[in-house]
């Protein structure tokens, strides 16, 4: 069980820093961050946000393969319905190959009209378009129809799909889930049966909404606000284009810092290496994880509250949570 970061090189106006500047800070985290050992680094897409969310994550994916030797090289996610099959085969390809063959391909659907717009692609059916795009996308690999071809074969795949229906979707394709969720491993497992697939090849990974700090009732206050920017933004992003009024703004009392009665994740929980072990154990008993992944930053939060949490994904967590999935 890996444990990942997940960049998505937000940078809002209120903690602003010159463009050049944060992505090169972002890559020497990435460094930093397989140098400790991390198990993966993954980066994800969006477009048309204000705080400049990254917009194209295999082009960064490349450069941070450029510069790391060991960790898994992923994406969380890419959307394959704004490109063509063969682009995304090239682009996919090329950064495996950069990276000696360690790239991990998450892909989704995507959820905003803009985005769609912007790509002048059509948004009505996009869950079954993005089906046919991922299976062609590994033809096109397994067929030698894209040269060079990557250097894994194949190179993983997964689905980042919430719904019964996307969880099937994943499992005929024969690709792992990148969800998280025991009701949801029901209909990824009947999929698999549905494709053919021997279900002993389930997997299943997601980004969790955890940071780790030593003290994490010092370190809320201090991410609280960098989490009400980013929750505004997806909240107000998920709306633009439709006819549905944009939700009111939240505040940081909305949030809760300790987690739900009922063992669900909350929005996001500051937690201490040795709470997150427990916690991450609780949630994944029982499934074929084989990637945990957590946000390396919340929208532009302190620099020495993200430099702690890699330390603590990278070094302290796995030890941790191997010792209590050993108990």
């Amino acid at each position: 069980m890996d444990m990942g970061l997940l960049f998505d090189l937000r940078n809002p106006d209120a903690w602003h820093r010159p463009w050049a500047d944060h992505y090169a800070h972002a890559l020497e985290l990435c460094e930093e961050a397989d140098r400790r050992g991390v198990g993966g680094l993954w980066f994800t897409e969006h477009h048309l946000f204000e705080d400049g969310y990254l917009p194209q994550p295999l082009v960064f994916a490349a450069a941070a393969a450029a510069r790391t030797r060991d960790c898994r090289i992923g994406t969380a996610v890419v959307l394959p319905n704004l490109r063509r099959p063969a682009q995304l085969a090239e682009d996919a390809a090329v950064v495996d190959l950069i990276s000696g063959g360690r790239l991990e391909l998450g892909v989704g659907a995507g959820y905003r009209v803009p985005e769609y717009q912007l790509f002048d692609a059509e948004f009505e059916g996009r869950i079954g378009r993005v089906e046919k795009n991922i299976a062609e996308v590994r033809r096109l690999w397994a067929e030698g129809g894209i040269t060079p071809g990557p250097i894994q074969r194949p190179v993983p795949v997964w689905g980042g799909f919430y719904g019964p229906r996307g969880a099937r979707i994943a499992g005929r394709l024969g690709i792992g889930l990148l969800h998280i969720n025991h009701a949801m491993y029901e209909h990824y497992r009947t999929g698999l049966e549905e494709g053919g697939h021997d279900p002993s090849i389930a997997r299943v990974s997601d980004l969790l909404p955890v940071i780790l700090a030593d003290d994490p009732e010092a370190a809320w206050p201090r991410i609280a606000p960098h989490l009400v920017h980013q929750m505004n933004s997806y909240r107000t992003g998920s709306v633009e284009g439709t006819d549905h009024p944009a939700p009111p703004l939240l505040k940081a009392e909305d949030f809760p810092e300790k987690r739900a009665d009922d063992g669900s994740w909350s929005t996001l929980e500051v937690l201490t290496p040795e709470e997150a072990a427990v916690r991450i154990h609780e949630r994944t008993e029982g499934l074929p994880v084989k990637h945990l992944i957590f946000w390396a930053s919340i929208a532009g939060m302190p620099d020495d509250l993200v430099t702690r949490h890699i330390e603590l994904v990278s070094e302290r967590l796995p030890k941790l949570l191997a010792e209590v999935r050993g108990r």
